[in-house]
């Protein structure tokens, strides 16, 4: 049965907390968003009057009384500490302005949710800070890392989740609900049949029967086959898909191609994680390779040419930037390499453009380029090739992580059973690039995926729905948080608060 209790939706979106809490008892005082789409889309789904939202929540100076409050703190750059003065004078960055609120109202228990890069090492003194702050506003909090699909979204999205009470008692009783055994997968949004989805998918075994694992991270781990194709010119693997399987190649032209791929990150080459070849370079790995070759690849849009040496010319200080004298510092014995550029620290810090700085010091005559190399055209690994990153096939568990941004990954429109890594390959090729059977998600799909109704009304345009969809929590993880809360007994045989009666307003539309 469920506990009645009030809450607050702070960074609201479109309602992942709200729908999660009014389904367990929850009855929302109101909502804090300033994303316009954001507002339409909560009040025009849940019926709430738009007078209902609280708005910007550097502006709030009081919250009326509530027992939970939720917070999808937005992943802001942030500095740790602010003034460290209290409270009071810590307002304007996100973090803070939440736990003043927290401080101001003192609900019984709190969710908020963040993105896992919190628990990073890197970001160890930024967590604790946030802990130490609860803390000082008097509540007892632990951060959870949650996958939203242990809790039934076809999604690998991980998430931190710091959980807080305000009597100790019920901080001691908080334990998660076990994740569900089972999982929804892709074919369940896609709504395949069953056969399709469990079809029995045959081994790769090598003589001494052991199975032959794929050398890529699978999403499925079903068997040693994986279920997306990456396309990339940087990796290799059983499911990779390179510009030369794409484009019309010759044998001996893939051999080049897999003899930069084999060797550009090797140190001997550059001081780069992959670094592009000279001729001569390419040479030494292949003495028959010519310049006429490296140029027909350069023609397929497979490789490209980069400036990567520079000689430097006699100039005046005077006649130069800040940016240009500090590029020119970083040269040695009278040059400057690019990819070692890559590496100083100090233009990074600095935000100085290797590029731009380059071509204004080429306009001026004071360096000319005297070593040319080769690399591959498609050398940003999350762009793919064309437009495509990943494909997903039907059989896969789950969709990656769904962002505001949106992504360049795709489903298949059709599954293939794998015989042999080859094989494989070859008819996902045919059968779903080549042959144009593959999309993106839906808006309906996205809804999915994040534990939202496939009818929830969002705005038309793609941009615009996938980041209201790509910032909202999974549903179905709060609403195991909040039943896991309910759990405690913290709402147990208690009457609606007459301070909260008090502060309630009509916020739903009839």
């Amino acid at each position: 049965m469920n506990k009645a209790f009030t809450f607050i939706d702070l960074f609201a979106g479109i309602g992942g907390f709200k729908m999660a809490l009014t389904n367990n008892g929850g009855s929302c005082l109101g909502f804090s968003e300033v994303n316009k789409d954001a507002v339409n889309a909560y009040c025009q789904n849940h019926k709430v009057k738009p007078e209902s939202n609280f708005g910007d929540i550097t502006q709030i100076k009081e919250l009326p009384y509530h027992d939970v409050l939720t917070a999808g703190v937005p992943c802001q750059s942030w500095s740790i500490a602010g003034k460290n003065l209290g409270f009071d004078d810590d307002r304007g960055q996100l973090w803070n302005d939440t736990i003043y609120l927290l401080n101001q109202s003192k609900p019984k228990a709190f969710i908020f949710e963040n993105v896992k890069g919190l628990v990073d090492p890197r970001n160890k003194e930024a967590l604790s800070y946030i802990l130490e702050r609860i803390n000082q506003a008097g509540y007892h909090a632990r951060p959870f890392v949650i996958n939203s699909h242990d809790y039934g979204v076809a999604q690998n999205r991980i998430r931190i989740y710091i959980i807080g009470f305000k009597d100790k008692k019920y901080f001691d009783e908080f334990s998660l609900l076990k994740p569900f055994d089972k999982k929804e997968t892709l074919a369940d949004v896609l709504g395949l049949e069953k056969a399709s989805k469990n079809q029995n998918k045959p081994l790769q075994k090598d003589l001494f029967g052991k199975i032959i694992q794929s050398r890529q991270m699978s999403l499925s781990s079903k068997n040693g086959f994986n279920d997306y194709f990456l396309f990339n010119d940087l990796r290799n693997g059983n499911t990779t898909i390179h510009s030369w399987d794409i484009e019309e190649t010759t044998d001996r032209q893939k051999e080049i191609c897999l003899l930069l791929l084999k060797n550009r990150r090797k140190s001997q080459f550059g001081p780069l994680d992959g670094n592009p070849l000279s001729l001569k370079q390419f040479q030494l790995l292949d003495s028959t390779i010519s310049q006429k070759e490296i140029d027909n690849l350069i023609k397929l849009g497979i490789l490209k040419r980069v400036e990567y040496k520079f000689e430097i010319f006699d100039f005046e200080d005077s006649d130069l930037n800040e940016e240009q004298l500090e590029l020119l510092k970083l040269s040695s014995d009278n040059f400057i390499i690019i990819d070692k550029l890559k590496t100083e620290r100090s233009l990074k810090m600095k935000r100085i453009s290797i590029a731009d700085t380059v071509s204004s010091l080429i306009e001026k005559n004071i360096v000319q380029c005297v070593e040319e190399r080769f690399d591959f055209k498609n050398t940003k690994i999350s762009s793919g090739i064309n437009g495509v990153n990943r494909v997903f096939m039907p059989s896969s568990d789950v969709f990656p992580t769904l962002v505001a941004s949106d992504t360049n990954d795709y489903i298949s429109l059709k599954n293939i059973t794998p015989t042999t890594h080859e094989e494989y390959k070859e008819n996902f090729l045919k059968e779903v690039y080549f042959s144009n059977k593959y999309r993106k998600i839906t808006k309906e799909e996205a809804c999915l995926i994040q534990g939202f109704p496939k009818d929830f009304i969002l705005p038309e345009s793609r941009a615009r729905w996938m980041k209201l969809i790509g910032n909202s929590v999974s549903v179905p993880v709060i609403d195991m948080l909040i039943k896991s809360i309910v759990l405690t007994g913290i709402f147990d045989d208690q009457p609606m608060n007459e301070k909260g009666k008090k502060h309630e307003v009509d916020l739903y539309v009839e």
